[in-house]
């Protein structure tokens, strides 16, 4: 019994925490990226793989201006993706960026073009139904708050009418 009790108040506390299985990154590993792209030296493949490192880590922080540093290289090096492995992969880092944003409707069409270009991959899956779960608690979460307000309204009408009488 104890472990159902339980479990229930973890999963309240889940739905209102946002608990996602998305990884979180810190500012060490952002460096260390940094680093690793300013020593890549002229090599197109070596920078543009320690350039690709430093965007998921990027948009995997919890700085919003890292987020949005990330998705800005994403964005302007999606143009240049002839290879639909890589672009899969930048499509889907900047879902991640946009749903870290909080543009859920953004990052659900972005995940769906990575689903179109590689149907099975888990990855793009989890995050899609991640995604999907966070607008279903925002719906729930808005309904309860209109909810409690109308019901306030009532609340306060109905008592300024007793008074009255």
């Amino acid at each position: 019994m104890d472990a159902k009790i339980s479990q229930f108040f973890d999963s309240i506390g889940s739905f209102f925490s946002g608990g996602d299985q998305i990884p979180w990154c810190d500012r060490d590993i952002i460096l260390g990226c940094e680093r690793e792209v300013a020593e890549a030296g002229d090599s197109d493949e070596r920078k543009s793989e320690s350039i690709m490192r430093l965007s998921w880590a990027l948009v995997h922080s919890r700085q919003p201006e890292d987020v949005q540093r990330g998705m800005a290289m994403l964005e302007a090096s999606l143009a240049n993706t002839s290879s639909p492995l890589q672009q899969r992969e930048k499509l889907y880092l900047l879902a991640v960026g946009y749903y870290r944003s909080g543009d859920c409707s953004r990052s659900r069409q972005l995940v769906e073009q990575c689903l179109e270009i590689a149907p099975d991959w888990r990855q793009a899956q989890t995050l899609k139904k991640t995604i999907e779960d966070k607008i279903a608690k925002d719906g729930v979460i808005g309904i309860g708050i209109t909810a409690t307000a109308v019901g306030l309204i009532v609340g306060g009408i109905a008592a300024a009418l007793a008074r009255k009488n």
